[in-house]
């Protein structure tokens, strides 16, 4: 029993391994099993939470080198069912990455998910993302909406956190050279 265990964390650090590499060559930082989004840098938060471009590629990446599909090179050829599941798991990852992002703005106090690591979300996607999907970030008291947000029902909620979104990446394109 001891070898099946050992053999699934070497799968698993060798996946990690793989689903990093191509992080570490553009973002110049260490990644590993424990990485959480609060971990990242702000640069290369900026860089994923745009969901455009290079971006969607490391993030496809990740998903598909963890979960065994191949690399996000291959993402155009994988099965049509199959690229859904990766769809699912990049938009799940996009969301709480600009949740992150928000958080550090001082917008969020918290999101659902921020205590799990990248590969927890990304491999436990199945278990984890309908529970977390359910729950809303919670703004932050010194926002200038949070008296707002207080009485508004949970859809309410969520569509005013959602609404920030697009602030939050325009903050992030206004500031991008300070970063």
């Amino acid at each position: 029993m001891t070898e099946v265990v050992e053999i699934q964390k070497a799968r698993l650090v060798m996946a990690v391994r793989k689903g990093y590499r191509n992080w570490k060559t553009q973002f110049r930082e260490d990644f590993g099993l424990d990485t959480r989004l609060s971990d990242l840098s702000t640069r290369t938060l900026v860089s994923l939470a745009h969901g455009k471009d290079r971006s969607t590629f490391y993030l496809l990446d990740l998903i598909m080198n963890l979960e065994n599909r191949g690399s996000g090179f291959e993402f155009s050829e994988i099965d049509p069912k199959e690229k859904i599941a990766v769809l699912d798991r990049y938009l799940f990852l996009l969301d709480r990455i600009r949740f992150e992002y928000m958080k550090r703005l001082g917008w969020l106090e918290n999101y659902p998910g921020e205590e799990y690591t990248l590969v927890d979300l990304v491999l436990r996607f199945e278990r984890l993302a309908p529970r977390l999907q359910a729950n809303t970030p919670t703004l932050s008291r010194d926002h200038f909406a949070f008296e707002e947000f207080r009485s508004m029902n949970m859809f309410e909620r969520e569509e005013l956190i959602r609404k920030l979104i697009p602030k939050a990446l325009k903050h992030m394109e206004d500031h991008s050279t300070t970063l």
